[in-house]
């Protein structure tokens, strides 16, 4: 599986995604520009001492990150507003779970190139702007693993 977080504007966010994506094997792309320093305290201190323990790569925009995608990559956007729930769609172990910013989420150009790669996590409460984007990875990645019985 990969994790691609387009534009992470929050340390302790993302180095909460490195420290998930340690502990699953999963493979996690950063998309610049970032709204942090990669020798951020906050960002090491939440990813622990994981970061040795993670498969990652550093973007310098999206297009180059698509431009080393293999053929025919099935990429998940996931972000409010989407037709089907995360857990209504089959994943696949070779998938790219794609979140956005903290603020802004993902652009809406990608989103509507992609109307059927556009899922949401629900949200019981219609006051409520959103969910912390560590938690939304790891609801969405273990979902998707145990589609995969943990494997």
């Amino acid at each position: 599986m990969h994790i691609v977080l387009v534009e992470p504007e929050i340390p302790p966010n993302t180095g909460n995604v490195a420290r998930l994506c340690a502990a699953t094997r999963t493979t996690l792309h950063l998309v610049e520009p970032f709204g942090f320093k990669l020798d951020d305290p906050q960002l090491r201190r939440a990813g622990m001492d994981y970061w040795e323990q993670v498969a990652w790569q550093r973007w310098p925009n999206w297009r180059a990150f698509t431009h080393q995608l293999p053929a025919n990559p099935r990429l998940w956007f996931i972000e409010q507003g989407g037709s089907r729930r995360y857990d209504q769609v089959k994943f696949g172990p070779d998938d790219y779970l794609v979140f956005g910013r903290e603020t802004a989420g993902l652009p809406r150009v990608l989103l509507e190139a992609h109307p059927a790669s556009w899922i949401r996590i629900p949200m019981l409460n219609p006051e409520a702007r959103s969910l912390n984007l560590s938690n939304c990875v790891a609801l969405v990645l273990y979902e998707a693993l145990r589609q995969q019985d943990f494997r």
